[in-house]
């Protein structure tokens, strides 16, 4: 139901100049009187709106602008809804103290810090400057430098900042996330201290120390709390499911005098407590605030109804929420798909086909979107997409050949395929211990006029330093050249030479690292050839301008990190990787780890407009290469199977027809490709430049062709870089 913007309790709204209206539910939140006020707003439910209504509210009411305060967690969130407000009061709402939580306490803490012995000239230090400090002090205590293994700057930092925002104690923290570092863990405290003291020394605050000195000033100082209290007689909060401990207590300590605070969230899309956010404080702020009311925004502007019914009924099963209901007037639209896929190939190549399909239809590439659990599950959906011409921007986790630790394991397996990749060479030696660029520029002169880089790189003489290392190197690779290895037994290789090294150079984060090599594991082995691998990871999307058939560059794939995609929307959202054992992740235990997992795909599938489809592979590959049974996740085998379409032809096979391959201007990006439309069938002569005549024997894959060539045998070669022609 919907209902006129003018408010009840006699209130004027003359000079509220928006037109559309608020529904009935906004109303009741936008005119409420005094005292607390929870509103849980839904997906796509004008939260916005009505926390910029809500202030024009009671500015009309005879508020003093000065005396609200608002409180978001981005500054560009609290500038928009300053602004929106300000237009709807001819300018008063722009006098509202509003921000984020860490620039608020900044204010107050210039004006009251001498209250905790704390001068209004203190300096505010960044993440940049933080990490600096701590690798400061960790030389001048003796724990880090050269030949001393000790976790980096980054990982110090990480562990003392969680626990200030986790509300939890370093130890903690290590012995949940970094087991691997119990042997530091005197060390950290150390540091710990030593940091806080270098900051009181020099006048420093870094940003978890405004959010702990504002709440120190308003337990320690009754004068304080009573006088900001008095002074902000409303208190607004954004997104408060993502509140942490800290920023909970600051609210509820603001509010010491009054209890006039509107919080606004949704706790079924609590999704950050690895951020520190508590989950819980949405659930207790009733307790915390006896009396207070409660409305639901339920009405979406988002979406169709085939996907609120869904959306509805996952977050339904939620051990712990406020029981709402999603619902909109944009009846009609097509139920949410599920794709079962065969294997994770499969998965791929059935949503590029769906987005080329969409694509065709008319669909800009900027309203379809990608979304996936962890940065590394997209791996083989890049390299079809690449493989196809689809530009993409990635959000969240790196791109499959962005990691350094990926980097170093390909740079093996590169110059087996080209012995004079002087990148990769750079790459592999600067590995070794003892070994600095001077000394690779020399080895590298050495073997650049070799006919074979390896033969001359074994005839080299190391120093003795690093000659047994530099001799396991060549070991190596010379296994890597033997006969009838496959790709997988080739990584094996490299993996059992590198892994050392692995561990060593990425010492602190080394087991999070390994789960994306275990992808790449996963991933090489569905190829035949070398070769193929190397020039699928090599492709990326195409530069601007580089389009023949003149899609503009600007027209880039979202893929993005459901974490990442919060708070956006698109027209057609494919959801995939939705396995058990991979959403949820096969890690969560039973409890709150679960239920946020729950949380995760109601965000994800909440950021459909049109379209939403849902995937998974029945079959995926483990870490030890064996094939994995996968179902469903749970999360949607609770739920209605009505509420979804099933979609029953997706094949394991490559989409063109067996035997048969079109290759076009707008599938290939390398600069030698072939301009012309080619269909390359099963039996059909060609020729290449080096190899000579050949026949058609088959095609494995997209942009590849099995060669039988009259004197070379079988070759599989690649269809961006072959320059082939048609015989007869």
């Amino acid at each position: 139901m919907r209902v006129q913007s003018s408010f009840p309790e006699n209130q004027s709204a003359e000079s509220i100049t928006e037109p559309a209206p608020l529904n009935l539910a906004q109303q009741i939140a936008v005119s409420h009187g005094d005292g607390p006020i929870l509103v849980i707003a839904g997906a796509g439910s004008g939260k916005t709106r009505t926390l910029v209504y809500r202030m024009a509210h009671l500015i009309e009411r005879g508020v003093e602008p000065e005396s609200v305060l608002l409180l978001t967690f981005t500054r560009r969130a609290a500038q928009e809804m300053l602004q929106r407000a300000g237009e709807l009061t001819a300018g008063s709402c722009r006098r509202v103290m509003g921000g984020t939580f860490h620039a608020t306490a900044n204010i107050l803490l210039r004006r009251y810090g001498h209250l905790l012995n704390l001068g209004p000239n203190f300096t505010i230090i960044d993440r940049g400057d933080a990490e600096g400090i701590i690798n400061l002090l960790k030389s001048s205590l003796g724990m880090g430098g050269a030949g001393k293994r000790f976790p980096s700057k980054r990982v110090v930092m990480n562990l003392i900042s969680g626990a200030v925002n986790k509300s939890s104690s370093i130890e903690q923290l290590v012995y949940e996330d970094h087991l691997h570092l119990t042997e530091f863990l005197n060390d950290f405290y150390t540091i710990a201290d030593h940091y806080r003291q270098f900051k009181r020394d020099h006048g420093l605050l870094d940003y978890d120390d405004l959010l702990v000195y504002w709440k120190q000033l308003l337990v320690e100082s009754e004068n304080a709390r009573v006088e900001l209290s008095s002074r902000f007689q409303h208190i607004l909060v954004d997104e408060y499911q993502d509140t942490n401990l800290l920023q909970a207590e600051i609210v509820r300590l603001l509010a010491y005098c009054h209890q006039n605070v509107m919080v606004v969230g949704d706790d079924a899309q609590s999704i950050y407590s690895f951020r520190g956010a508590d989950f819980a404080n949405i659930m207790r702020f009733p307790e915390q605030f006896p009396g207070t009311r409660i409305v639901k925004l339920e009405e979406n502007y988002r979406s169709t109804e085939p996907i609120l019914q869904l959306t509805n009924a996952i977050i339904a099963n939620a051990e712990k929420k406020f029981t709402k209901t999603l619902f909109t007037e944009k009846v009609g639209g097509v139920r949410p798909q599920l794709a079962a896929a065969p294997n994770e190939a499969a998965e791929a190549r059935f949503i590029v086909q769906e987005i080329q399909k969409h694509h065709q239809n008319g669909t800009p590439l900027t309203d379809i979107a990608v979304l996936f659990r962890s940065g590394f599950h997209s791996f083989k959906l890049e390299i079809e997409l690449a493989a196809h011409g689809f530009d993409f921007e990635k959000r969240g986790g790196l791109r499959l050949t962005e990691s350094a630790h990926i980097k170093d394991v390909l740079s093996f397996l590169r110059v087996i395929i080209n012995p004079w990749d002087n990148l990769s060479w750079n790459r592999i030696l600067l590995q070794l211990e003892k070994v600095g660029p001077k000394t690779v520029q020399k080895i590298l002169n050495s073997v650049r006029q070799a006919d074979n880089p390896l033969t001359a790189l074994t005839a080299y003489r190391p120093a003795p330093t690093w000659r047994l290392q530099f001799e396991k190197l060549v070991d190596m690779l010379g296994r890597l050249h033997q006969p009838d290895l496959t790709p997988s037994d080739q990584y094996d290789l490299v993996m059992e030479y590198y892994s050392p090294i692995f561990e060593k150079i990425y010492y602190d984060d080394y087991p999070k690292r390994r789960r994306e090599l275990e992808q790449i594991k996963a991933l090489i082995s569905g190829y035949g050839d070398l070769q193929s691998f190397i020039d699928d990871t090599a492709l990326d999307p195409p530069e601007v301008g580089a389009d023949a058939e003149g899609i503009r560059s600007e027209q880039r794939l979202t893929l993005s990190t459901i974490h990442s995609a919060k708070g956006l929307e698109w027209d057609t959202v494919f959801v995939m990787g939705l396995a058990e054992g991979r959403f949820p992740h096969q890690h969560a235990t039973p409890g709150e780890q679960w239920e946020e997992e729950r949380r995760l795909l109601y965000v994800a599938t909440t950021r459909a407009k049109k379209e939403l489809f849902l995937t998974y592979p029945k079959e995926m590959l483990g870490s030890d290469r064996q094939l994995l049974r996968a179902s469903l996740t749970p999360f949607l085998r609770e739920v209605s199977p009505g509420l979804y379409t099933n979609i029953d032809q997706v094949s394991a096979r490559t989409p063109l027809q067996t035997g048969q391959y079109q290759q076009t201007t707008s599938q290939l990006r390398h600069p030698n490709v072939q301009s012309a439309r080619i269909t390359y069938q099963e039996g059909m002569r060609v020729t290449h430049a080096f190899f000579g005549h050949g026949r058609v024997v088959s095609i494995p894959g997209p942009r590849r062709i099995e060669i039988l060539f009259d004197r070379h045998g079988s070759k599989i070669l690649h269809l961006d870089y072959a320059k082939l022609e048609i015989l007869d």
